[in-house]
């Protein structure tokens, strides 16, 4: 397993584990980054918004559900053609805008550390 995938699984374990605890901002904070590190395999970037999906459902929050649900579907058809670098993937940001990506997770996918 290369070092990208390991860093995905490693998000996604803390997500897990926050989200199994009730700690929904930090299970979310988790998934973002998670979707950050998987957003161009198309699976890592599927199981990221199901994971949102999941909190926003634990929330009852109308809006992130919505917004996972079209992100998941566009997520499955668009991930190996164009992704916005950076997004975090929640329904509080737009689907189509680039983000600064964390300068910790800069080198695993391959960007320059400033």
């Amino acid at each position: 397993m290369d070092r990208l995938a390991q860093a995905f699984d490693a998000e996604w374990r803390l997500a897990e584990a926050a989200r199994r605890a009730g700690h929904f901002d930090r299970a979310f904070h988790h998934l973002e980054r998670a979707h950050i590190l998987g957003q161009r395999r198309t699976w890592r970037h599927v199981k990221s918004h199901l994971g949102m999906l999941r909190v926003g459902w634990q929330r009852r929050d109308r809006r992130e559900i919505r917004g996972q649900l079209l992100r998941i579907a566009a997520a499955a058809v668009f991930s190996r053609i164009w992704v916005p670098v950076g997004n975090t993937g929640g329904a509080n940001v737009s689907p189509t805008l680039p983000m600064d990506v964390p300068p910790d997770l800069r080198a695993l996918l391959g960007q320059p550390i400033e």
